[in-house]
C-alpha cells in the first residue's frame, strides 16, 4: 500500500476502535451493540472503498451527470496511450490542438480541461470573449475564466473535436487535461509508473 493508503487504513482503524469503545460502554444489551457495531463497520467500509475510488466514481458522476443536463458525451477515437510517470511525479503528454504542440498535465483532481489564456490565442482556441465569465477555485483562490472550444485535439493515438475548454491568464504556463477528457475515456488507471487511458472506441 502507498503512504496515503496507509495513513487512510490507521485513520479508519482508530476511527473504529473509538465507535466500538462508545458502543461497548453504554448499558445496551449485547445484541443491540453488535448491530451497531456491525452497522459503523459498513459505514467506514464504504467510505474507504468511496475514497479509494474516488477518481473512476467522479467519472461515473459526470456520464451520469451529462446524461441528466442533456450535455453531449465527448467522442473520443483512437487506441489504448500509454503515458510514463515524469520524474516530478505527474503525468504529461504531448498533444496537438488545432494542429500546434501543446504540452498538458493529466489532472484528476481538475474537472474540466484548462489552458492558459497565451497558449490558448496561439493555437487559435475560439474562447467566448464577450459572454459571462466563470469561475472556478484554484490552489491560488477564485479565479475568473472564459469558456472556449478546441477544433481539434490530437494525443497521438487518439483523437476528439470540438472539446470544452476554460481559459484564463492567472493558469501561468501549464495547460491541464481534465475529468470532462478522463471521464470520456472506456476506463483509465495507473499501472505502477504509467498512467493508461483506453478510449471508448478501438481501432
Amino acid at each position: 500500500m502507498t503512504e496515503d493508503q496507509n495513513i487512510n487504513l490507521i485513520f479508519a482503524i482508530g476511527a473504529l476502535v473509538l465507535v466500538g469503545s462508545a458502543l461497548f460502554s453504554r448499558r445496551i444489551g449485547l445484541g443491540e451493540k453488535v448491530r451497531s457495531a456491525l452497522a459503523w463497520v459498513a459505514i467506514f467500509a464504504v467510505f474507504i472503498v468511496a475514497f479509494t475510488y474516488k477518481d473512476e466514481l467522479l467519472g461515473v458522476w459526470y456520464r451520469v451527470a451529462g446524461e441528466l443536463t442533456g450535455t453531449s458525451q465527448q467522442t473520443i477515437v483512437g487506441s489504448t496511450l500509454r503515458i510514463k510517470q515524469s520524474a516530478d511525479g505527474h503525468f504529461w503528454v504531448n498533444a496537438s490542438v488545432n494542429g500546434n504542440p501543446v504540452l498538458f498535465l493529466i489532472d484528476s483532481g481538475a474537472t474540466t480541461t484548462a489552458m492558459n489564456l497565451k497558449t490558448a490565442r496561439a493555437t487559435g482556441v475560439e474562447v467566448d470573449e464577450d459572454g459571462f465569465p466563470s469561475y472556478v477555485s484554484t490552489a491560488n483562490g477564485e479565479v475568473e475564466v472564459r469558456r472556449g472550444r478546441i477544433q481539434s485535439l490530437d494525443l497521438d493515438l487518439m483523437a476528439t473535436t470540438d472539446f470544452p475548454v476554460i481559459v484564463a491568464e492567472e493558469f501561468g504556463d501549464t495547460n491541464v487535461l481534465g475529468m470532462n477528457f478522463l471521464s470520456a475515456m472506456q476506463s483509465w488507471r495507473v499501472e505502477g509508473q504509467e498512467m493508461v487511458l483506453e478510449p471508448p472506441t478501438e481501432q
